[in-house]
């Protein structure tokens, strides 16, 4: 929930962007699609981070 955290999903984030990028220049549809997961899921753990800071505060 601290900084690390913060940086490492967004480091995923942004790894999931550039996978979803790279499968739309190659025309590889599963690559793109697991750049969205990826994104989706450093998301997902961004918003669970927020809300326990937000119930310790």
């Amino acid at each position: 929930m601290g900084i690390d955290d913060t940086v490492r999903n967004k480091g995923e984030e942004l790894g999931g962007k550039a996978k979803e990028a790279a499968g739309k220049l190659t025309d590889d549809e599963q690559l793109e699609a697991e750049g969205k997961v990826d994104q989706t899921r450093a998301k997902l753990k961004q918003a669970g981070d927020e809300a326990k800071e937000a119930f310790q505060n």
